[in-house]
């Protein structure tokens, strides 16, 4: 990503205190570039729609529109921004829920700012990012019997084995199909593929599901 051009990052929360910390946290980040800014969940729809940002951040609590259907929505139209849920809630269903639904992150707002700007710039390198406490309930969450074992991984076959691999690694479709030498699209049906063949529901899920079942959780 940051080769020639910053990251660009649209900002949706309803606090306006809190977006303006953001921007002046990022404002000399030379990786990093806000180029829009959200109060609700419907104006960040039409933003990310109008925008298509590198990375979105997204508050889970909001007054009409919440983040989770926020989220929903958005990959539901094709928004395929690296979204990450920036949020004061640590409740496991949420960080569940969030990721299952396609968040990229899961981030707590009471991070030191030097660790934050860390996990967005990681983000935008297509990256998943969490924060340190939660990834251990993500963890427990997916430690379920129909989800392990060897037989599952066996269905997979070698191209969709060697993709799960590399997004256990926190590569992005971009750099996986780089890797591979070939295209983005074709990654997306493969990852289709074994997100169905593994009953998961995102990206972040098969790769935290992957290194668990490689260190024999």
């Amino acid at each position: 990503m940051f080769k020639d051009q910053p990251a660009t990052i649209l900002m949706v929360d309803d606090h306006p205190l809190l977006r303006k910390g953001l921007n002046q946290l990022l404002i000399d980040e030379e990786n990093l570039n806000v180029v829009g800014e959200a109060s609700c969940g419907q104006e960040a729809i039409e933003l990310a729609l109008k925008l298509e940002p590198d990375l979105i951040t997204l508050d889970l609590n909001m007054q009409g529109m919440d983040g989770l259907e926020t989220l929903k929505i958005m990959r539901d139209k094709g928004i395929d921004s690296r979204i990450i849920m920036l949020t004061v809630s640590d409740n496991d269903e949420d960080v569940v829920e969030a990721i299952r639904a396609g968040a990229d992150g899961y981030l707590l707002k009471d991070m030191d700012p030097e660790d934050l700007i860390e996990k967005l710039r990681d983000a935008a390198l297509g990256k998943m990012v969490l924060s340190a406490k939660l990834t251990e309930i993500l963890a427990s969450a997916l430690r379920k019997p129909e989800r392990a074992g060897s037989r599952a991984l066996a269905s997979l076959t070698s191209r969709e084995l060697e993709i799960l691999k590399l997004i256990a690694k926190g590569m992005s479709n971009k750099l996986i199909a780089r890797e591979l030498d070939i295209s983005d699209g074709t990654v997306k049906v493969h990852v289709k593929h074994f997100l169905k063949k593994l009953n998961l529901r995102s990206r972040v899920e098969a790769a935290v599901w992957m290194v668990h079942h490689q260190n024999g959780v």
